[in-house]
């Protein structure tokens, strides 16, 4: 009887052992990662351990090749990916570069070819246009997102998994 109080006194219940940290991207997980996006051999988005990119996994924030691409990816693990443009911003939508009369700008804009524009449409919706074309009375605008139809390559790091009530 003794060695049985001995052995039951030194074990504990799954219950009171302390939860495994999770160590691996899974759905409705907050992850917290670093990463350089280039873009046509160009960097141009990064973030670093310092100031870490944080998501829940799951939730649609990111674009859905890098979403996939992380699933299952180790806290520590790093890797290379490349998603096309379809699993990133899409292709760029032709239809969606439009012109416009110049006197439709904002009072004081003198556009220049690359500058971006932000505006809204009739619906209250905003969106971003960038100056594809200057001509004497109209302007060349094209509503695509700047990485519509582009591969980007992501360097990613995975720095932490945790639950998201956890995390915060």
């Amino acid at each position: 009887m003794a060695v049985g109080l001995a052995l039951q006194a030194g074990m504990a219940l799954a219950e009171d052992a302390p939860a495994a940290a999770p160590s691996a991207v899974a759905d409705h997980m907050e992850i917290s990662m670093e990463y350089t996006l280039t873009v046509d051999g160009q960097v141009v988005d990064s973030a670093d351990s310092a100031e870490p990119f944080r998501f829940i996994q799951g939730r649609h924030q990111v674009i859905p090749g890098l979403e996939r691409a992380l699933a299952g990816m180790q806290v520590g693990q790093s890797k290379t990916v490349t998603v096309s443009p379809e699993d990133g911003y899409g292709p760029a939508d032709p239809s969606a570069v439009v012109e416009v009369a110049k006197t439709q700008l904002p009072t004081g804009v003198v556009p220049e070819v690359g500058m971006m524009l932000r505006g809204v449409n009739p619906d209250g919706n905003s969106f971003r246009a960038r100056v594809d074309a200057v001509k004497k009375d109209t302007v060349t605008l094209d509503l695509n997102h700047p990485f519509a139809g582009k591969t980007l390559q992501f360097q990613v790091t995975v720095l932490s998994v945790a639950p998201p009530a956890a995390a915060q």
